[in-house]
């Protein structure tokens, strides 16, 4: 007989969520987790810890630039970087305890320490072998390194040693300018550092939207961050404590070099698989690295699942979420499914960028008749009244059914508003759903009506 029916190696939010469901299924289950708290890198060196350093970054900006405006005088605020830190961990500490709570309240045990997986059925744990009805890998993912460039965390940092730098940097330069470069750039941008961006694809946030890409860049340069789209990074050698990176731009192999006190590496993520001994026990992986796995979460080893950063899709937490519930159902005999269609993401600077679903170079791309929906925040009251009018609302709706098929925020609160399409989008609704649907005034929800009213006879307001 087995110890537990279901053993989930990673904590993360794929782990941890998974751990709860599975429980309150009826499955005995226990988690493997060797840092000293829950969580994986989301709570612990990610998500959390910057979204904490991007709020606190954030008033010091509106006590500078838009107090005075409010009528709100005196001094502005020093920076106690010492201080930010702290509440930055006091915010993951209030979080991964709320984790060990959770798994009390569920009776789930956690093996700490490393996991490994000697046989089917079996996870190891420093020396104790425990038996398992079912294994799930959700071990998350890893900082992905460039070749020439070396990570110290200190000098050259990923975005866990950006997360705890000794002091604020006069100078920084990122390479990438996807989500975290730009997220954690922004910050220290916020907090006085000159921040100098390297992106080898000639757009920021590749995958976005075409027009959110343009709006987005030029917001980030008016908030001091200068942009090298198109930069090919060659090397980043450290001397006397600084950093030298070179680069040859793609569009004339011209090669360039820029120094700094700071080299945040923020090139994206890769699946973290090592040391579990699936190439042992047979474990198929994908050329990338990833798990393969089939419809259901399985691996081709009966037995044992994935989920998360580890297999196929976008590296978000949330997926990870949405999977691990949906392998606790399956694993308990019920029919779990994840819609990957109705996806959000979020980029958590100041504003916000969020999206669901098709861009319009996908239905470009498709063949496919659309329309678009566009509301700018300048016409909405409640933003304007905050000092957030930049960025806008745009749905983008099938043209003969007017079937919403995606839809792209940049502006305040985008990360939240996003969610009334996604729900919009599960239900299979109408741009017309929405414009017909009353929503309180004044809000920044209004602007997402308003982009849909768009998508039909006009907005109201513009």
């Amino acid at each position: 007989m087995a110890d537990y029916d279901v053993i989930i190696i990673g904590s993360g939010p794929g782990g941890y969520v998974c751990a709860i469901r599975c429980a309150q299924l009826g499955l005995k289950t226990a988690v493997v987790e060797g840092r000293d708290t829950l969580g994986g890198t989301c709570l612990n060196i990610g998500c959390i810890p910057s979204k904490a350093l991007l709020h606190a970054s954030h008033m010091l900006h509106e006590a500078e630039h838009n107090f005075t405006k409010m009528g709100l005088k005196g001094k502005s605020p020093s920076v106690d970087w010492d201080q930010m830190k702290s509440y930055k961990e006091d915010v993951i500490g209030q979080n991964t305890k709320g984790i060990e709570f959770l798994f009390k309240k569920n009776k789930i045990d956690w093996l700490k320490g490393w996991g490994s997986i000697p046989a089917a059925g079996q996870v190891k744990v420093g020396e104790e072998v425990h038996g398992a009805k079912n294994i799930v890998i959700a071990t998350g993912s890893d900082v992905a390194t460039l070749p020439g460039v070396d990570i110290d965390e200190d000098v050259i940092v990923s975005s866990t040693g950006a997360l705890d730098l000794k002091k604020i940097p006069n100078e920084m330069i990122v390479i990438g300018a996807g989500v975290i470069g730009l997220e954690l750039g922004s910050v220290y941008a916020r907090l006085g550092s000159k921040v100098s961006v390297l992106e080898f694809a000639e757009t920021v946030t590749p995958g976005q939207d075409a027009e959110v890409q343009r709006t987005f860049k030029k917001m980030m340069e008016k908030q001091g961050l200068t942009m090298t789209l198109g930069a090919a990074v060659q090397s980043a050698e450290v001397k006397g404590g600084k950093a030298a990176v070179t680069y040859k731009l793609r569009s004339d192999d011209s090669e360039h070099q820029v120094k700094a006190d700071t080299v945040l590496v923020a090139t994206g993520r890769k699946p973290f698989v090592d040391g579990l001994g699936l190439d042992r026990l047979g474990v198929a992986l994908t050329k990338r690295g990833q798990v393969a796995t089939d419809g259901h979460y399985a691996t081709n080893v009966a037995g044992i699942y994935a989920i998360g950063d580890a297999i196929e899709g976008p590296m978000l937490a949330h997926k990870a979420e949405d999977e691990g519930m949906a392998l606790a159902e399956i694993l308990a005999g019920q029919a779990g499914h994840v819609n990957y269609d109705v996806i959000p993401g979020v980029i958590y600077t100041h504003p916000e960028v969020a999206n669901v679903g098709k861009t319009e170079e996908d239905l470009k791309t498709e063949g496919r008749a659309y329309k678009v929906g566009k509301f700018s925040f300048m016409g909405n009251g409640r933003a304007k009244a905050n000092f957030a009018g930049d960025g806008f609302v745009k749905i983008l709706a099938d043209k003969a059914t007017d079937r919403i098929l995606g839809a792209h925020i940049i502006g305040p609160a985008a990360g939240d508003l996003i969610h009334e399409l996604c729900v919009a989008m599960e239900f299979g609704a109408a741009a017309e759903d929405l414009a017909r649907t009353c929503h309180a005034h004044p809000t920044y929800s209004e602007a997402v009506r308003e982009a849909a009213l768009a998508c039909g006879d006009g907005p109201i307001h513009s």
